[in-house]
């Protein structure tokens, strides 16, 4: 057995669109599924979350922090990983993407200055660290920001 190829059992999936309480011939009359009686056989039963009129989790819990919208996720790629492209190369976004260093650069690129660059390149990223910055243009390239 792999993980891989495991499936429901025979008959366990069913329809989103199957019809309750449409008579004893569906398979579904009468009480269409809810059982006998009790808060949950009726209409209006309670949301997701009531606690019966105890207080709920949710407002029990202390409301802390804050959470910018406006906030950018920024990746950063430290210097030593442009060493995989070829000398007097133009590194952009595009080509750290399709050379696997990042996967998803969501906001935009931020190269840091950790590690030893070796070859002379023209970075265009997001954004740059000082160090990085003074590492790239140390060995003859430059650092644009787009």
């Amino acid at each position: 057995m792999e993980l891989s190829r495991l499936t429901p059992a025979e008959g366990s999936v069913q329809n989103g669109n199957f019809r309750r309480g449409r008579g004893h011939g569906s398979g579904n009359g009468k009480t269409a599924g809810k059982g006998h009686k009790g808060q949950k056989a009726r209409s209006g039963a309670p949301r997701i979350g009531f606690e019966g009129g105890q207080m709920p989790l949710y407002r029990r819990l202390p409301k802390r922090g804050f959470t910018n919208p406006n906030t950018k996720e920024i990746v950063g790629i430290n210097v030593e990983a442009l060493n995989r492209f070829e000398d007097g190369a133009v590194v952009t976004v595009e080509d750290l993407v399709t050379s696997g260093i990042v996967s998803n650069p969501r906001d935009g690129v931020k190269i840091l200055g950790n590690g030893e660059l070796t070859k002379k390149l023209t970075v265009k990223a997001n954004a740059f660290s000082a160090g990085a910055k003074e590492k790239i243009e140390a060995v003859g390239g430059t650092a644009e920001v787009i």
